[in-house]
């Protein structure tokens, strides 16, 4: 017995002490989660600033400032109130309805607290005003005013109230027509304190929109709604309930399901389960204790250790079956089957943290931690499974067949049903290993090949509605459309944020020769260009942008001589100066500085870029945002004059594609790491390098299958699926790692390598068939959820698992086949019997016309042989 055999046989010889000191360390180890941070630093990436475009916008901040708005910050922010009426919102009767609604909001004590000496802003109250004949009319006179004029005198002030240019406008949709007096809704302002003017600010402004989203929850007439923090904060309660009737129940019944399926015992179940809980646990207690921020890793983590304990739990389990002979008592067989899986499980352990620790070195700290927290949980799923679940199984057991329950059970993968399916991987080697490995790699290069051609996005955003067929499922299981999304949809189709520092805006930075006419011409470009994107905002059929062409036609209204300098600077008479373009910027500077500054930059005297702002419809998408920005500034063609597009879209599509190439190297340097590191292990262990080598191959092969795969189920290349590619090479390692260790050892054991094949694929293979089953069947639940970005999480996960679970079972054995036949069998059996090796280490080479379990001995029939402790990767043990 080796010193590596001994810690296993101290946790079947005293599992009832072992249970207590893993209790008792999990106890102290789970008390970490209340330390735990849940976000991770979003934007702390050393990355941003190495774009041309993030390069830009510091530029941009640098010489222009960040504030757009008509005054400097203010300690003031608006809150704002929609109101949507099915006649006509701008009607007699709503305007006074909203007079109504802000009384009886000033009648609570935080509305009136947070608003100071602010009156509330909207229509209604300078429609009121107007009719009162005074701008400082109080709400009680306003009311009175408008009660007693009639329906047409109400029209005709709100058509003089809501001419074109007036301010008032922007309270209204963006189809509104200037001058008229209907609309479908309208909004109203509670100018209320800035959450950034301070603590006690922030709680009366906390205060005041609750209050305000409480008092538009019982109205009757025109529908009163706010998309406060309230009214979000209530959305994400309804989203979260749904995702814990909908996604866990399934995700949970799945995994019961096909653990029922794998174990065929209650007992089992329930002890597997146990350790997948843990496990889950420890990761999150010691990411608490290490002050790790969770970020990601509360969303991806779970899912992926849940996979990877039933993985590891069904393979202490089945190697346990395998191991237990009739005259077999509980302990042995369990220890036995510990050390038989313990070498494979630390090498996928060791592999897999190499492959997700690969991520340490990526720009993005939210990529780090997540990194570090799965290769945690990687290690304590490992502690776990091979200390207190075995613990606990042997516990369980011994209990039970003292009460004269017999707990011997058959593995999953020597069933009647499956030992045939699994073994027709062994089968097709034999009689084509070059043409399925031909074909293998064939479909592995075109899946590498189809990376150029993935669609590319920074996020996926939810654009459609919530597919009927989830909607329609029976009782719980349907989804339920949100209230909260169909107003939020409205809203951003219809207006522009209320606080001018929240509205969604890019840019247009232009750089080069600026005082030449086509500079300015280049500006027009934008101007017309702008108009034509929907992802642009509109009002009234034109584009609200801010450029050095609509300041200088602003200033030329109220300042004549500007105005004389600029009539004379156009020729054509345009609009657009054709002549004598520094002159004009001098004379913009010398009448409105500040307004020339936020679109002329001026250092040292001179003149070097410009830059147009362009307002953003809200309902954009990020993807949308940056093809439209990149067509207006892609359509500059001055000479002398370089066009970029500067905003959210344009930089994380630019950040995207930076991430896009780190990944990239990420996986090319975690392949090369972990065929590296499987090469050494089993030169040293099995004295074969080779065997090394081809069990990394199909790690290398799955990576790009599952490549092919997003190609052509049209799953995008984002952030959150550029993670999980990285992924998968801690998912894809498990596998094949299995198969070829226990390969490893029949040979070891003396079998022919098609007998060796065949337990592997069989007996092993059963294992990695319910982990796969059982993780497929979880994330498959999150194909019910509406978000398409939590939908191609589960799609991918599925398919790496699956692609995983064919490559090891149908495509390994092909290849451990040619290495048999031009490898180093007979190193592995030489380096076991330098050892003490196993069973019939004489018998090297493959026998002819043997197949299946071609044991050194011949049990009689339909005897089942005792299996001596298997001894995989013996010399490695022994250094442990």
């Amino acid at each position: 017995m080796s010193r590596f055999d001994r810690p296993f046989r101290f946790v079947t010889e005293h599992n009832l002490v072992v249970l207590l000191l893993m209790l008792l360390v999990t106890g102290g180890v789970v008390a970490g989660i209340s330390q735990l941070e849940t976000q991770s630093q979003m934007n702390g990436s050393s990355a941003v600033g190495d774009t041309e475009v993030a390069q830009k916008l510091d530029y941009i901040r640098a010489n222009y400032g960040t504030n757009d708005s008509e005054s400097n910050a203010t300690t003031v922010s608006p809150a704002p109130v929609y109101v949507r009426s099915d006649d006509n919102a701008l009607s007699k009767a709503a305007l006074l309805d909203s007079l109504s609604f802000q009384q009886r909001a000033l009648d609570n004590e935080s509305v009136a607290a947070a608003l100071g000496d602010r009156e509330p802003f909207g229509v209604s109250n300078l429609v009121a005003a107007r009719l009162a004949g005074s701008s400082d009319a109080s709400l009680a006179d306003q009311v009175a005013a408008l009660e007693s004029a009639s329906a047409s005198e109400v029209e005709r002030a709100v058509e003089a109230t809501l001419t074109e240019g007036a301010s008032a406008v922007a309270l209204l949709p963006r189809d509104y027509g200037p001058g008229t007096a209907t609309a479908e809704s309208r909004r109203m302002l509670f100018r209320f304190e800035s959450a950034d003017a301070g603590d006690t600010a922030a709680e009366r402004r906390t205060a005041a929109t609750a209050a305000l989203y409480e008092a538009t929850q019982d109205r009757s007439g025109p529908e009163y709604f706010t998309l406060g923090e309230h009214a979000v904060a209530e959305s994400n309660a309804n989203y979260s309930q749904q995702m814990i009737e909908l996604i866990l129940p399934v995700a949970l019944l799945a995994i019961l399901g096909v653990l029922a399926f794998s174990y065929r015992d209650l007992v089992d179940v329930i002890v597997g389960f146990t350790g997948v809980v843990l496990s889950v646990l420890w990761m999150f207690g010691i990411l608490g204790w290490m002050g790790i921020p969770a970020g990601f890793t509360l969303i991806i983590g779970p899912v992926l250790i849940v996979g990877l304990s039933v993985d590891y739990g069904l393979h202490v389990f089945m190697r346990y079956r395998e191991e237990r002979g009739e005259a077999d008592d509980i302990r042995e067989p369990m220890a036995r089957g510990l050390s038989s899986v313990a070498v494979a499980l630390g090498l996928v352990t060791l592999t897999a943290a190499v492959g997700f620790m690969s991520n340490v070195t990526n720009e993005f700290a939210l990529i780090r931690d997540l990194s570090v927290g799965i290769t945690l949980g990687v290690v304590s799923t490992f502690v776990v499974s091979l200390t207190l679940v075995p613990a606990l199984k042997v516990t369980a057991d011994r209990l039970l067949e003292r009460v004269g329950l017999d707990r011997r059970k058959q593995p999953l993968g020597e069933t009647r049903l499956l030992e045939p399916f699994l073994g027709s991987g062994v089968r097709i080697a034999k009689r084509a290993a070059p043409v399925v490995i031909v074909l293998a790699l064939v479909a592995g290069s075109a899946g590498a090949v189809a990376w150029t051609d993935l669609d590319r996005q920074s996020v996926q955003q939810n654009q459609d509605d919530i597919a009927d067929w989830k909607q329609d499922l029976p009782g719980p299981l349907g989804w339920e459309t949100s209230e909260f999304d169909s107003l939020a949809d409205y809203v951003d189709d219809n207006y522009r944020a209320a606080d001018e520092d929240a509205r969604s805006r890019s840019q247009v930075l232009l750089e080069g020769d600026v005082t030449s006419p086509a500079a300015l011409a280049a500006v027009e470009t934008v101007h017309d260009r702008a108009g034509e994107e929907r992802a642009v905002f509109q009002r009234s059929g034109s584009v609200p942008l801010r450029s050095p062409l609509s300041v200088m036609e602003s200033v030329a209204a109220g300042d004549d001589e500007f105005g004389a300098t600029l009539a004379e600077a156009d020729t054509d008479g345009d609009g657009v100066p054709d002549r004598n373009v520094a002159g004009v910027y001098d004379a913009l500077y010398a009448a409105a500085p500040e307004q020339a500054s936020r679109v002329v930059e001026r250092t040292d005297g001179e003149y070097r870029s410009l830059r147009v702002v362009v307002p953003i419809a809200g309902s954009a998408t990020i993807a949308e945002q940056a093809d439209a920005m990149g067509a207006v500034a892609g359509d500059v063609s001055a000479d002398g004059v370089d066009a970029i597009a500067v905003g959210t879209g344009t930089l994380n599509e630019a950040e995207l594609s930076q991430t896009t190439d780190s990944i990239l190297t990420t996986l090319l340097v975690a392949l090369a790491a972990v065929g590296v590191l499987l090469t050494l292990v089993y030169r040293v262990a099995t004295g074969s390098a080779t065997l090394g080598a081809v069990t990394a191959v199909p790690i290398v092969l799955v990576t790009a299958l599952v490549v092919g795969a997003m190609y052509l189920l049209a799953i995008p290349l984002t952030l959150l699926t550029s993670l999980l590619l990285s992924l998968v090479i801690g998912l894809g390692i498990d596998y094949n790692i299995h198969v070829s260790d226990r390969f490893a050892q029949e040979l070891e054991r003396g079998q022919t390598v098609t007998g060796a094949l065949r337990t592997a694929v069989t007996g092993t293979g059963g294992a990695l068939l319910g982990s796969t089953l059982t993780s497929v069947g979880a994330f498959s639940a999150l194909l019910l959820h509406p978000h398409p970005q939590i939908t191609s999480f589960g799609a991918l996960v599925v398919v790496a698992l699956s692609l995983s679970f064919v490559v090891a079972v149908f495509v390994l054995p092909s290849l451990l086949l040619v290495w048999a036949d031009y490898g180093s069998v007979d190193a592995v059996r030489s380096e076991s019997a330098a050892h003490g090796g196993g069973d019939g280490a004489g018998l090297t080479g493959r026998l002819p016309g043997l197949s299946g379990r071609s044991l050194p001995f011949s049990p009689g029939a339909g005897a089942r042989p005792h299996r001596r402790p298997a001894r995989p990767l013996r010399r490695l043990r022994g250094r442990f």
